[in-house]
């Protein structure tokens, strides 16, 4: 992206480092958090390998945050917003606001429609489905 372009999430329009990086959803964060967590309470003789607040007040608020619970469920959620081409954002912001309807899928990250891609409200519709069968049976 040329640096005279204006930048616009709602477009895409954004610099090609933050295309291409990795997004992690709040639940996913939470699980790796957690075994850190965990390894963290085994070493917990050693003075040294204390928890600072910073660890414990994101693990609480990436818990706090999280739709999905269930490692299976993560891996699902990642997985079924894969199929659908979108930008590591895009797909985290779904998986982590769990939108119920196109209409708020659209609001929340209005690039998945103005992309060009097939993202029509059907395909949008079915998506939406799909994460919530997994909500209901985690």
């Amino acid at each position: 992206m040329s640096t005279e372009e204006e930048e616009n999430a709602a477009e895409l329009k954004i610099p090609d480092e933050f295309l291409k990086a990795k997004c992690l959803m709040n639940c996913e964060v939470a699980l790796i958090l957690e075994h850190k967590y965990e390894q963290l309470q085994q070493m917990a003789d050693d003075p040294m390998n204390q928890m600072s607040q910073v660890f414990e007040k994101s693990l609480q608020y990436v818990k706090r945050f999280s739709r999905y619970k269930n490692p299976d469920a993560v891996r699902q959620v990642r997985e079924i917003l894969s199929r659908y081409q979108l930008a590591e954002f895009e797909l985290c912001v779904l998986g982590n606001l769990c939108p119920e309807t196109v209409e708020e899928a659209k609001h929340m990250v209005p690039s998945i429609k103005t992309r060009g891609r097939a993202h029509d409200d059907e395909a949008i519709e079915k998506m939406l489905n799909d994460l919530s069968l997994i909500k209901k049976f985690e």
